[in-house]
């Protein structure tokens, strides 16, 4: 049995993930697991960072499978008992000129940014220690005001809102969007937005449960903004390179004394009911 400190960063063969894979190895005193869904990926990946001469431990995981997820935490739960930094980075974005129905690019969105983060919260929050760190990747887009609706940012923002309330207003922009009614009912044109979206306000109920759990775990869980980066997610159009868009997250992951906060990418904390910086 390990008694390393554990961290694990899920969707991170590639981009920002396993810019924070590379960040983790450099400066986290633990072992530090690169996950992906596709084997030969990951393996390639955890091959191209130990010719830099770091030493990260690859496994399996698609967040959007049960059994996968299931597997990974029972393995993870006889190898280490527990985690230590977990960050939430596996995602997806239909591009602008994507031509699949906007019903059928809301479920895979919702899918996988937003149910499929929960899985693995779920599945992993349990085996998180004493004084653990999550990490919750989001986007400028995860901001509220990116809701045009007033009542939908009022339930989404409710400061008391439960994690299976949060889980109708997804499923409901799901079948807005299917209906041809996502627009008209208030969550605007983009599939990516609502997903982040509900990724903050999932990371915010987090923090209420870890807040009030007995004994208590003294766990943070916040959600960032990498920044506009140069991955294949933005088809190679961002500004800033994987290892500046890793920056915020790995403050979270290794410094950051604050809970349930969500984070611009120069690792300010912005406040998610207000407006955006002007500067993405």
């Amino acid at each position: 049995m390990s008694s390393n400190k554990i961290a694990v960063v899920t969707g991170s063969n590639k981009g920002i993930g396993y810019a924070i894979v590379k960040g983790l190895c450099e400066k986290f005193n633990g072992v530090v697991y690169l996950t992906a869904r596709d084997v030969g990926r990951g393996e390639a990946a955890v091959n191209k960072l130990k010719e830099l001469g770091f030493n990260p431990l690859f496994h399996q995981l698609d967040v959007t499978d049960q059994s996968s997820v299931d597997k990974f935490k029972e393995y993870i739960k006889s190898k280490h008992e527990g985690i230590d930094i977990l960050v939430n980075n596996a995602a997806i974005a239909f591009k602008n000129n994507a031509t699949e129905p906007f019903g059928q690019q809301a479920e895979e969105t919702i899918k996988v940014n937003y149910f499929a983060t929960l899985r693995v919260s779920e599945a992993l929050f349990p085996l998180l220690r004493n004084n653990a760190k999550v990490v919750n990747i989001s986007s400028s887009s995860g901001h509220l005001s990116r809701i045009p609706s007033e009542d939908l940012r009022a339930k989404l923002g409710d400061s008391t809102l439960t994690i299976p309330d949060l889980n109708k207003l997804m499923e409901k922009f799901v079948k807005d969007a299917k209906d041809d009614k996502a627009y008209s009912e208030g969550w605007g044109r983009s599939a990516y937005v609502v997903s982040k979206v509900g990724v903050s306000a999932l990371t915010f109920a987090q923090q209420r449960l870890f807040d009030n759990e007995q004994p208590n775990r003294n766990i943070a869980v916040n959600v960032v903004h990498p920044g506009y980066v140069v991955t294949d997610m933005t088809s190679q159009t961002g500004h800033l390179t994987t290892e500046e868009g890793a920056k915020a997250p790995l403050y979270l992951a290794l410094e950051a004394d604050f809970k349930g906060k969500y984070v611009w990418y120069d690792s300010q904390i912005v406040d998610w009911y207000g407006t955006t910086p002007s500067q993405y």
